[in-house]
């Protein structure tokens, strides 16, 4: 079938290129695998409202399975001046007839068959970021748990501050994931409603079920509107913004791990498997994984920032500009979030703390300062008046060249007594500091558990959609009359 109807002549070869890209056969097959997908379940609905003879959907639907299992190889040269939807229909009606094949799309629309694929294939990516982020997660705890009494100074503004541990500082990057992670569930739960049977914009009059369709495609429910199914990809923008939101932590994990592993801090190492040499400099050890790190969240960013410029001030419609430019910019940021959360949990897994010398930087920056001026507010001083006196004897420590703070005694009337870095550490358990590890560490724990769940039962509603709908295509192919 060459013409549409209405048009008879269609877009010059690259002015298709512009608009439908390159053929790309990987793409393709995507595309084609989602669309069999929503083919299936809509044959099947279609049956069973009495608006498709059986024998009829049988060869669809026989045929569509075929060809699903040779990955289309067929219909990977065809052309497709109007898009790969609508030759991989004409296909169908040309292998089948048109009183078979150009019964497959009564009742829907392109617009409301794109915005179901799309909410499927951005479940699957959803539901993909989330196990990865849960590992991450997992991976975080596992070792800060096993570092948890390994003492080092936490900065701010660059400088030493305070003493703490690296299983304490992998907590609270555990912590602000599992917000994250919190943020890409919400997101995604906006994808439990199946778009199919909205139509083209307005429903249809036809008597179709999106109850069967929805439900045999994984959904809880058909959509409840439906100029809002065929208009809407803001789910899409907040899971890639939820996305970047993860990337955006992690690439200030990644920041902190370039400092501490550089020679002027020395304190953190990687296995030589995650770093890199020079060409020139035989010396080098570079962490180069953790640029890209920090790059790919500059892409999440970058991704959620292109697509939601698209979508600004489109119609409350259907829309080229929504539905395809927009949703063309999502993708590589959910990849490129999902990139960066593989490559975390290979340097976090891997990364050491130099023991030795994080303690040495937590001695030489004075970060017990804090701590001493505490023990003589609790021998009555102010804290004004201890934190004055302490400074003064870091400076004069500091002018001296050594880290030995003298005279507090004498300039308040009061001692600070000796202090030791590990037993300071472990009093810090007010505000959740190092010495309340078990209580953070156990309630994050409790969240990772019920991620992992949340997660499993939604990817084991799918699971048993798709062997529902399996069952369901091969009754009817089965009493669909000759083969």
């Amino acid at each position: 079938m060459s013409g549409t109807g209405r048009l008879t002549a269609t877009l010059g070869a690259r002015t298709q290129r512009l608009v439908y890209g390159e053929q790309d056969v990987p793409a393709l097959v995507r595309e084609l695998e989602e669309t069999g997908t929503v083919d299936l379940a809509h044959l099947v609905m279609l049956v069973r409202q009495d608006l498709l003879p059986r024998k009829a959907a049988a060869g669809l639907l026989r045929h569509i399975t075929r060809l699903r299992a040779e990955g289309f190889a067929p219909l990977h040269r065809l052309p497709a001046p109007r898009g790969a939807y609508l030759m991989y229909e004409t296909h169908l009606i040309d292998t089948l007839g048109v009183e078979s094949g150009g019964k497959l799309h009564t009742g829907r629309s392109r617009n409301d068959l794109k915005a179901t694929t799309t909410a499927i294939r951005l479940r699957t990516t959803a539901l993909d970021l989330l196990g990865e982020l849960v590992r991450l997660q997992a991976v975080l705890l596992s070792r800060a748990r096993a570092s948890a009494d390994q003492v080092m100074p936490v900065h701010t503004h660059f400088q030493a501050a305070m003493p703490t541990t690296y299983g304490h500082y992998l907590l609270g990057v555990a912590c602000a994931l599992d917000r994250d992670i919190a943020a890409v569930r919400h997101a995604a739960d906006g994808l439990r409603r199946c778009p199919l049977g909205a139509g083209a914009v307005g429903g249809t009059d036809l008597p179709i079920d999106p109850v069967i369709t929805a439900e045999l495609l994984g959904f809880d429910a058909p959509v409840l509107h439906s100029i809002d199914a065929v208009a809407s990809r803001d789910v899409a923008l907040r899971l890639t913004a939820a996305a970047a939101g993860a990337a955006l932590t992690l690439s200030r994990l990644g920041t902190d791990y370039q400092l501490w592993s550089s020679a002027e801090f020395g304190m953190l190492v990687f296995p030589d498997r995650l770093v890199g040499g020079s060409s020139a400099m035989p010396q080098k050890r570079n962490a180069f994984l953790l640029e890209h790190v920090r790059a790919k969240a500059g892409s999440a960013v970058g991704a959620w920032t292109a697509a939601a410029g698209m979508t600004k001030s489109t119609p409350f419609t259907n829309t080229i500009e929504v539905g395809t430019e927009a949703m063309s910019a999502v993708w590589p940021g959910l990849d490129a979030t999902r990139d960066c959360v593989l490559l975390c949990q290979l340097l976090v897994s891997g990364a050491r703390l130099v023991t030795g010398r994080a303690q040495d930087r937590a001695e030489e920056g004075f970060t017990l300062a804090t701590t001493l001026a505490n023990r003589l507010v609790r021998a009555g001083v102010p804290f004004r008046v201890a934190h004055h006196a302490v400074g003064d004897a870091v400076r004069a420590a500091v002018e001296r060249g050594d880290t030995e703070l003298r005279g507090i005694e004498e300039a308040v009337g009061a001692s600070p007594g000796g202090v030791e870095l590990g037993p300071a550490v472990r009093e810090l358990t007010a505000g959740g500091g190092a010495g309340a590890f078990a209580p953070a560490f156990e309630a994050t724990h409790r969240a990772l558990a019920e991620h992992a769940a949340w997660r499993a039962r939604w990817e084991g509603r799918i699971a048993a959609a798709r062997h529902e709908l399996d069952s369901a295509v091969r009754e009817i192919i089965d009493d669909g009359g000759d083969r």
